[in-house]
């Protein structure tokens, strides 16, 4: 048994002159991302490797739960604007010793990504988590075995 956990990037901001790839997190971000890494730590969810999309937002909000579970973190270009076989992509080639995969991208890509995986409209708000489990040993396999949506969680959950 394998676990997705999907991760929408927090809230970012958009300073004047900043292109959309180097959008920092806003100060609700910061703190979102914060409290939803604590919660899930504490929560005993286990993440065995963390990917993120390079651009700064994703990778900020992944390097803030990185840091809480004391991993490192890895970049996959192809989460920056990805489509479903990006998401695929990068998800079968994780790492198979890897139970737990924590992938952190971008709206629209990653709510239409969640909607295909349990088949009803998905919409992730920001710092939002969706916990999936794939009934599969191998990451390799992802998109040939069942897969099913275990928790859906919001920043305003939390509060």
């Amino acid at each position: 048994m394998k676990t997705l956990i999907l991760i929408r990037h927090a809230k970012s901001d958009w300073p004047p002159f900043t292109p959309d790839f180097d959008r920092p997190l806003a100060e609700r971000g910061i703190n979102d991302a914060h409290k939803m890494a604590e919660f899930l730590l504490k929560s005993g969810l286990k993440i065995d490797q963390f990917i993120t999309s390079p651009a700064l937002r994703a990778k900020t909000t992944c390097g803030i739960f990185a840091d809480k579970y004391q991993k490192n973190y890895n970049e996959a270009p192809d989460l920056y604007h990805a489509q479903e076989k990006e998401f695929i992509n990068v998800i079968s080639n994780s790492d198979e010793s890897a139970d737990s995969v924590a992938i952190f991208s971008h709206n629209e890509g990653i709510s239409e990504f969640a909607s295909n995986l349990c088949g009803d409209d998905f919409q992730f708000k920001t710092c939002a988590v969706a916990i999936f489990e794939l009934n599969s040993e191998n990451w390799s396999g992802f998109k040939k075995n069942p897969i099913s949506l275990k928790e859906y969680i919001t920043p305003k959950h939390l509060k």
